[in-house]
């Protein structure tokens, strides 16, 4: 009887002591750590423990976070006996009413309650005497025994306190919207102070702590939330095609957590927090036959050829050292870690990023790329030269997929995208059009026709390609252009005429490196034949 009798007064004091005034904080973020998909943020605050258990509210943290990668640190006094995240907590111990500011607000909002007050008070008597003067004016009417004189005395002095009493009730309700108009001010003032510190944020954590030493705790505070998210883009600046491209590394964040990051540390990852961790397991793979299930296809509709699917294995090195590129203001405030599984910056430049899923760019690295220039063309499918800028051994510069601006010679020509996740040696980028270099594709009719031989049509293409340098220096260029391949042998191709260009069977593809001279105009034929059953149409030749 006894140990039950105690067991009960231990749950009851557990009960009362968890049923104390919450401890309300607001946590300070200081570093994130911002991935594609996701954001780890570092967060801190203090509170003033008593002896015992406690509950702590903590505000100002993401309105949705995974639960699961909460981690709160505190001093070994501390236990930290539970913990739980919600956005729906209410209570009446919200407002801190220990802030000065909030206190001064209150306390104008106390004394012109009063001063509303004190003219209520004052228009209700205004109107009960009113009242009695209707009702004495009606008892003194019935009344016959005052003569006209005192009659006439006693409705002038009515009429004139009557008027008067009206005359200050008008007064009174016009002092008494302007007050509250104030009143109104006011109330909008405090809200706005209650709010300001988490003025979209909603998420909060719930701490039970036990400590047996009061006084003030740090706790540091770390999650993940997927409302956030980062992309690389770049500006490159070429002045002219023997000069290298100045790249300017920069990054676009966005981020809605529900609270704004103030001067906070920002590291750009490009690692996948939420990425499936577990390694995949092969199973036995057993041969079948195909079996064919006809269907029947919509009227006018001809066959779907399923999309290819491009994989590209990416390799990874040896771990790296943060390599210092070109010296300069924002080179000098980013390091750069290169591990086997991923990228990140570190910014020693504290940044603002609000929430409002709207871009913030961040300039990450000024790196000078020596790049050697190229032109290219394919006239068959675009009838304009590209500056091509390849850059050698570019893997040591940590570059991730992205869009890129390009400034040329001082003017914007455009965007372009950089892949570096490709197995060649040298990244080509492309720098833009260049209207100074003429091509034009002309097929030549006299040399294209169509023959009928037995069962067989025979088709005959002959292209001229014309490209001139309107350029005051010497070029070089790369053409390129193509042939059909066949893969029914029942269809046979022959090209008659390469114009001289390198060959390629397997893909079909012409390829010629030219060289032009200022203002030099150089011309390339090239034929092929087709030849296929004449009752049979090819619909892509």
């Amino acid at each position: 009887m006894k140990n039950t009798s105690l067991v009960l007064i231990t749950l009851l004091v557990s009960a009362i002591s968890f049923a104390q005034k919450p401890i309300f904080t607001s946590a300070k973020i200081k570093a994130a750590t911002v991935y594609f998909n996701a954001a780890e943020l570092t967060q801190n605050t203090s509170v003033n423990l008593p002896a015992g258990t406690s509950e702590i509210v903590i505000k100002n943290v993401a309105n949705h976070l995974n639960q699961n990668t909460i981690q709160i640190a505190a001093p070994s006094s501390v236990t930290v006996l539970s913990v739980q995240f919600t956005n729906n907590y209410i209570s009446e111990f919200e407002i801190d009413e220990s802030n000065p500011v909030i206190k001064r607000v209150r306390d104008s909002i106390t004394w012109v309650k009063k001063e509303i007050k004190r003219i209520q008070i004052l228009n209700n008597s205004n109107k009960q005497a009113i009242v009695l003067l209707d009702n004495n004016q009606s008892v003194t009417g019935a009344n016959t025994g005052l003569n006209v004189a005192e009659l006439i005395k006693l409705v002038d002095y009515s009429k004139a306190k009557r008027t008067e009493l009206e005359n200050t009730i008008v007064d009174l309700q016009e002092k008494e919207e302007n007050w509250n108009k104030k009143l109104t001010a006011l109330n909008s003032k405090l809200e706005f102070n209650t709010k300001n510190e988490e003025k979209t944020s909603t998420g909060k954590l719930i701490l039970q702590v036990m400590t047996n030493t009061a006084g003030i705790v740090p706790l540091d505070i770390t999650y993940i939330t997927n409302s956030a998210t980062w992309r690389p883009f770049y500006d490159l600046r070429a002045e002219s095609i023997k000069a290298p491209i100045n790249m300017m590394y920069k990054a676009q964040v966005f981020q809605n957590s529900g609270i704004d990051w103030k001067k906070v540390k920002l590291t750009l990852s490009s690692g996948n927090p939420n990425q499936n961790n577990q390694a995949p397991e092969l199973q036995p793979w057993f041969l079948r036959y195909h079996e064919e299930i006809l269907s029947v296809a919509p009227a006018g509709s001809g066959p779907k050829n399923d999309a290819l699917k491009e994989v590209v294995v990416v390799g990874y090195g040896t771990q790296k050292k943060a390599t210092k590129q070109e010296s300069s203001s924002i080179s000098n405030y980013t390091t750069i870690n290169e591990n086997q599984l991923n990228v990140s910056f570190d910014i020693d430049i504290p940044y603002d990023i609000l929430s409002n899923w709207k871009a913030h760019s961040v300039s990450l690295k000024e790196i000078k790329l020596p790049a050697t220039y190229n032109y290219y063309a394919a006239p068959g499918a675009d009838k304009e030269a590209f500056l091509l800028a390849e850059i050698e051994d570019y893997s040591k510069y940590n570059l991730l997929q992205g869009e890129a601006n390009i400034i040329f010679e001082g003017m914007y020509v455009g965007k372009t995208n950089i892949n570096p996740n490709q197995t060649a040696d040298t990244l080509k980028l492309s720098m833009g059009r260049d209207k100074k270099i003429a091509i034009k594709r002309e097929k030549v009719a006299d040399k294209s026709g169509t023959k009928f031989l037995s069962s067989y049509k025979e088709q005959t293409f002959t292209y001229d390609i014309t490209v001139k340098n309107n350029k005051k220096e010497d070029i070089e260029i790369e053409l390129k252009d193509q042939y059909p391949l066949s893969t029914d042998k029942e269809i046979t191709v022959e090209l008659t005429d390469s114009g001289k260009a390198k060959v390629n069977q397997e893909t079909g593809m012409l390829n010629w490196n030219l060289k032009l001279a200022a203002n030099e105009t150089k011309k390339i034929r090239i034929s092929y034949k087709v030849k296929y059953p004449k009752d049979k149409n090819i619909d892509n030749l």
